[in-house]
C-alpha cells in the first residue's frame, strides 16, 4: 500500500523551527507536540542552521530553491533535445 505523505507550509515548518531554536525543547519533545515525524523536524532544523550560516535571508533561500528547480528542469530539457537530435542525425543518415 502506497505511503501518504503530509505536506507542510513554509510557514509551518518555520514555525516548528523556531518554537524549537527559541524554547531549547528537544526536537522529539516538539515533534511529539506538533504531530511531525522526528527526523522531518530535525531536517528542518539543519537546514535552517545551515541557511543562518550562509547568510541567506528567506526570500533569497526561496529564489535559490526556485532557481535551482528551473536549471534542473532547464537541463532536462536541454538533455532531451540533445537526444532528439542524435536520433534525427541517424534517422538522416540511413
Amino acid at each position: 500500500m502506497a505511503e501518504i505523505r503530509k505536506r507542510y507550509d513554509a510557514e509551518f515548518r518555520a514555525g516548528a523551527v523556531r518554537i524549537v531554536r527559541e524554547t531549547g525543547k528537544p526536537i522529539a519533545q516538539v515533534a511529539r507536540d506538533l504531530g511531525v515525524n522526528e527526523g522531518t523536524l530535525a531536517t528542518w532544523v539543519s537546514r535552517e542552521k545551515e541557511a543562518s550560516r550562509a547568510g541567506l535571508d528567506p526570500d533569497e533561500r526561496a529564489e535559490l530553491a526556485r532557481l535551482r528547480k528551473e536549471n534542473h528542469e532547464l537541463r532536462m530539457e536541454r538533455d532531451v533535445l540533445k537526444r532528439s537530435v542524435v536520433l534525427w542525425v541517424k534517422e538522416a543518415t540511413k
